[in-house]
Parts: C-alpha cells; structure tokens; sequence
C-alpha cells in the first residue's frame, strides 16, 4: 500500500489528466472535434495562463503560504506593457526598433509585477503579517493601481510581435508548431524543476514549508526566502501578464478577476499542499492544463459557465481531501 501511495503521488497528476480527457472523448459530440490537433493546440495555449502563474504559486504554496493579488497583477502587468507600448510606440518605426520596444514593454510589465511581490514578501516577513491579509490588501492596491493608470479604460497599441506569442497556430507553420507561449511555458517549467529539486534554494522553500522553526534552527534565512518566493511568484504572474496582452492585444485594468483561483486550484489538482512542504512543478503545469480541458471541454457538451465551476470546485474539493488523508495516514 505504501507503494502504492508513492506511484499515485508521483503518477496522480497524470493519472487525472488522462481521466479528465477520456471523459470528454466519450460525451463531446464528435462533430465538436475536441480530439483534433487544432484543438489539442488550442487547450495548450488555454493553459499557458494558468500554467506560467501556477510555477510562481507553486512556490508560495510548498512554502506554506498564498498569494491572492496574482490576479490583480495580471491586470497590472498588462496595463503597464500596453501603456509602454503606447507612449514609446508611435508608427514609423524600423523593425528592429519595434522588436526593441517590445522586449521593453514586456520588462516593464514583468517588473512592475516582481515590485508588488517583492513588497508582499517584505511585508509578510518583516512585518509578520499573515500572508491571506497581505496579498489581500495587494490585491486591491494593485487592482487600483492598475484601474488608476489606465484611467479606467482599455489601453489600446499599436501593433507588435508580443501579440504573435498566444497565437494558436503561429505563422511560421500552422500546421504542427505550437503557440510560442507553450514553448515558453515549459521552459520555465523545465528551469524552475531544476531549481527546486536540484538547488539550495529549492530545499530551503521546502524546508521552510515543512518546519519553518526546524528551518530556522538550521541556519535557513527564513525572511529572506520568503520574500525571494513572494518576488518570483511575482515575476511569473508578470509574464504572465505579458502573454495576457498578447493574447488580446489591450492592456485591461478589469482582466485577472478571480485568476488566483485558478491559479491556486491548478497547483492544488497538481499536487500542492495548503500546509505547506508539498508541491510540484511539473504536477502544477498538468493541473493547469487540467483546468483548461475543463474549459474548453464543458461549452461543447452544452454545459454553462456555472457548471464549469461547479465541476473545477468539486475537483479542488477532492484533490485537498485526498491530501489530508495521505497526511492523516502518515501520522
């Protein structure tokens, strides 16, 4: 049985994917095509928003916190891009000078996003204020900040290549390429597994997310991780962003709305665990593509937007369950 529990923790992700997949390929209407490649791409670039901002969660999480203003910075992340884009973009410009700006606006969003989280970070720490209060009041203040600089509007731009990296099938080959932003997402995948399995600071989250007394005994600087988790999380939510703005080509102080939730449900279905110690890079990313066969598979059944939610909450419901009783069994 023991075994058993250690294949199902290491296999579960995958195990729930394969289960949610087969499901819709028996009640989706074979007209929807819901198998085809066209849509298999378009499920993968539905996850990237989910999964890129899952990575940075992932770290909150297995440090034993949360971060509920990564919506809110979406918004943020978004806005600040477009609004760089706008005043340093005017038509006329050579290639390379555009490409340039894009790289520039891109940063700016990413920034503005690592900023607030550093702050969050600071704040948890250096304050010792629980971090479901601090992001909270993140939260509003980066939902202002953003409605603020935005004058309350859409920010519209002119045209750029940032715009090309949520594009389902890219214009370089729409037949078997993916969306660039998939490509990304894995990367980032890919490096921040070989930072958490293989670095000192991957085991000082998980040893701060474990005992964070015991952590502290060690010689761990606890304040100081805390907030280098909090800023990364940030940063990923910034890129996030970033993909957001190319995804609609605006920045939109009103996009984000109720983002952490899924972000936060992504790494839960994945894995992660809300007491800390317990998480999984790779099992966040399938929890977020977990989340975007949910939603791209209930509106061809003929299934409601409350429906979906009802289903992805029920979903949340199990995965926490199923932990407390692996935790329940092991003390």
């Amino acid at each position: 049985m023991k075994q058993f529990g250690k294949v199902l923790s290491l296999f579960g992700p995958f195990l729930g994917l394969a289960f949610i997949y087969g499901v819709f390929l028996a009640v989706v209407p074979s007209g929807a095509n819901f198998s085809s490649l066209y849509n298999t791409k378009t499920i993968l670039q539905q996850s990237v928003l989910y999964g890129v901002g899952a990575i940075g969660m992932t770290l909150v999480i297995i440090s034993a916190g949360i971060d509920l203003s990564v919506g809110s910075l979406l918004a943020l992340g978004s806005v600040v891009t477009a609004l760089i884009l706008r005043r340093f973009g005017p038509t006329g410009l050579s290639a390379q000078a555009s490409v340039g700006l894009a790289c520039a606006a891109a940063l700016g969003g990413v920034l503005a996003c690592a900023f607030a989280g550093f702050l969050n970070g600071l704040m948890i720490s250096g304050l010792r204020i629980v971090p479901f209060i601090v992001t909270l009041g993140m939260m509003q203040i980066a939902r202002g900040a953003a409605k603020g600089v935005a004058e309350n509007t859409v920010v519209t731009t002119p045209g750029s290549w940032l715009r090309e990296l949520m594009k389902v099938e890219p214009t370089m080959d729409s037949t078997f390429s993916f969306a660039p932003a998939v490509w990304l997402m894995l990367g980032l995948m890919v490096v921040m597994f070989i930072v958490m399995r293989y670095t000192v600071f991957g085991r000082r989250v998980f040893a701060i997310g474990s005992n964070e007394d015991t952590a502290r005994l060690c010689g761990i600087s606890v304040p100081w991780t805390r907030i280098w988790v909090y800023t990364l999380c940030g940063v990923f939510t910034g890129v996030a962003s970033v993909l957001q703005f190319g995804a609609i080509g605006v920045g939109s102080p009103t996009e984000g709305v109720a983002y952490e939730l899924d972000v936060i449900a992504a790494v839960v279905i994945g894995g992660g665990s809300f007491n800390g110690g317990q998480g999984s890079i790779v099992g966040s990313i399938i929890g977020a593509i977990i989340i975007a066969v949910l939603r791209n598979g209930c509106p061809m059944v003929g299934w409601e937007n409350h429906i979906q939610n009802v289903v992805i909450g029920a979903i949340i419901i199990v995965a926490v369950g199923i932990d407390q009783l692996k935790r329940a069994r092991q003390s």
